[in-house]
């Protein structure tokens, strides 16, 4: 019975918004009840605590001096014990060398100003297991909804927790997702080297199943040389755990590229800033500037591409758009969860943005 009346009493200090029953006030003197202080103490001592919702207005006015007098501060932790609303979401990225996920996390972080979620993080690349054992953790810290970036686990998986999800520029045929127009993307890049005067064009990429949305810029890459009857390459064996790893490989296609094509303008496009960077580093390295023999495309605009040493021409995925886009869909998941009469889940909405053309100085 005590834990019992314990528990009550939390609830309704939940209500105040007072972290706790006792506090050493600036006079050094510990308080007791704020409801003893505020002089209504006898209000709840029949444990009626639905009483507080009808309390008259002079009431509700000594409770918030008192808290001001008190200098307590607001225990969003109450809160979320009272109410089950953890004000929560989780994201999943695959990891963050990759400028992409590092400045679509920066972006995600950024809706807190208008949504007022907070975000527990999780960095999911060694497998299956160890992704649900990360929402497991997600799901015991009651998120409200979560943004999954990891290719890991499949849309189908994911949708079987029954909470609100989206994807981003993942597969995603069970759940909600934002994408890229990959395919759009790609043949404004193809086409840029192309009217370049390109001898040869190289598409540099992991090997992308086909059900992925990054898939449409290979896709895309292939129809438009097909197109132009343009002599092209596809080098798609780019993998690595690392920064490191990722930059030895490149090394290596690289090396292979510049002996292969020793005569001819090379117009290489690359799957991301991240890629590109490391291949023009490699070139200037190897010639001290960027001959006329390259121009080089990268994917994402992101800081990479601006920042690098000669800045990169790059298709910008308007990776901000994706990130409001994605946290848009999702609080319309959640805040209907939270209706007194929630709609069944509905229909997975994709939606896709528009890529823009960033011309700088590493093409004509």
């Amino acid at each position: 019975m005590l834990i019992f009346w314990k528990l009550r009493c939390i609830l309704f200090i939940n209500i105040c918004n007072i972290s706790n029953f006792y506090k050493e006030t600036s006079h050094g003197k510990k308080t007791g009840y704020i409801c003893r202080y505020c002089g209504i103490y006898t209000l709840f001592k029949n444990n009626d605590f639905k009483i507080f919702q009808s309390l008259t207005l002079e009431n509700q006015e000594k409770i918030s001096r008192a808290l001001d007098e008190l200098g307590y501060k607001k225990n969003k932790l109450a809160k979320v014990l009272a109410n089950g609303k953890s004000e929560f979401v989780g994201i999943i990225v695959p990891n963050l060398y990759l400028h992409y996920y590092s400045e679509m996390l920066t972006q995600l972080l950024a809706t807190y100003a208008n949504y007022h979620y907070k975000f527990l993080i999780f960095m999911s690349d060694k497998g299956a297991a160890e992704e649900e054992n990360y929402i497991d953790e997600l799901l015991a810290y009651q998120i409200e909804g979560l943004i999954v970036l990891s290719h890991t686990l499949s849309s189908e998986k994911l949708a079987s927790y029954h909470i609100p999800i989206v994807a981003i520029e993942r597969e995603s045929m069970h759940i909600s997702s934002v994408t890229s127009d990959n395919y759009m993307g790609a043949l404004q890049a193809t086409s840029l080297l192309i009217r370049d005067k390109c001898d040869i064009l190289i598409h540099i990429n992991v090997d992308v199943p086909k059900y992925v949305p990054a898939y449409d810029r290979i896709r895309a890459f292939e129809d438009i040389c097909t197109e132009h009857n343009i002599p092209y390459e596809l080098s798609l064996n780019v993998s690595g755990d690392s920064y490191n790893d990722l930059f030895s490989q490149m090394k290596v296609i690289f090396n292979n590229i510049d002996e292969k094509y020793p005569d001819k303008k090379k117009g290489v496009f690359l799957a991301n800033d991240t890629y590109a960077n490391m291949f023009l580093n490699l070139v200037i390295q190897k010639y001290g500037c960027l001959p006329d023999s390259y121009e080089i495309v990268g994917f994402d605009n992101s800081p990479i591409a601006n920042e690098a040493i000669i800045p990169i021409t790059t298709i910008g995925q308007q990776i901000d758009v994706i990130a409001r886009t994605a946290m848009d869909l999702l609080v319309k998941q959640m805040d209907n969860r939270k209706q007194r009469k929630p709609e069944p889940d509905l229909a997975p909405t994709h939606k896709k943005i528009a890529p823009v053309l960033i011309r700088r100085e590493t093409t004509s």
